[in-house]
């Protein structure tokens, strides 16, 4: 059994906003900041594990969440997958892929990928912690790594993953006013995912609109609810 994909989320209606919740404050959206909350990490509850639904076995994956140090404040590097991939074809994600028989644990395959998928070198990334896993649509068990950036570096992208890479500021991402809400019926149940548009930049300099959301999304309100507690 396979469960129907959604191909145009931006077309699911919103049903709410998180404006409610407060942003988080520009003291804890530093790098030494990030740096004490990950090595003395108080208890905590993810608000979000997964998709809910798999359909073969899950296989482990891990994705680097970079959060790049910037002199303007941190900025999260952010890709968009080509149109002809299998899986999450068009999206926005980390960079990040299967965890393979040679990487010693999940941070090593987040570097790895990555260096592959957008040229980024481990040389230029501080490893500070993780998140709790997420299980995706696809099947994978998805093991978010969070690494400080220090620029300057150069991006080389590999054409058959990634079709564009951006920055988007975390003070954005950590707004939840920013944070919407859908909901859909799919396969006789209810489906809800969160997104997060984001008007900027590209690479090439010219503003773009870009749709975060789902798996995306989610591990981004996890780092919310894990620097808010």
């Amino acid at each position: 059994m396979t469960r129907a994909r959604i191909l145009d989320p931006t077309a699911i209606a919103v049903v709410g906003t998180d404006g409610h919740l407060p942003p988080l404050p520009p003291e804890r959206m530093t790098a030494p900041a990030l740096r004490r909350r990950f090595s003395a990490p108080e208890a905590w509850q993810a608000e979000l594990s997964g998709d809910g639904f798999v359909s073969r076995q899950l296989a482990a994956a891990s994705v680097l969440v970079p959060l790049v140090q910037r002199e303007h404040g941190l900025q999260v590097l952010l890709t968009r997958r080509t149109e002809h991939l299998r899986d999450h074809a068009g999206q926005i994600s980390f960079p990040g892929g299967r965890v393979e028989p040679g990487d010693t644990d999940a941070a090593a395959a987040a570097l790895r990928e990555a260096e592959e998928e957008v040229g980024l070198r481990s040389q230029h990334v501080e490893i500070i912690g993780s998140l709790p896993v997420y299980t995706t649509v696809t099947n994978y068990v998805v093991t978010p790594v969070v690494g400080l950036v220090l620029p300057p570096f150069e991006l080389r992208l590999d054409p058959f993953e990634v079709a564009e890479a951006f920055e988007v500021p975390l003070s954005f991402l950590m707004s939840p006013t920013h944070h919407r809400r859908h909901q859909i019926e799919m396969d006789g149940r209810t489906r809800q995912f969160l997104s997060m548009p984001w008007q900027g930049p590209g690479i090439d300099g010219i503003q773009h609109d870009y749709f975060i959301w789902g798996a995306t999304a989610a591990m981004l309100r996890n780092l919310y609810a894990f620097l808010s507690a």
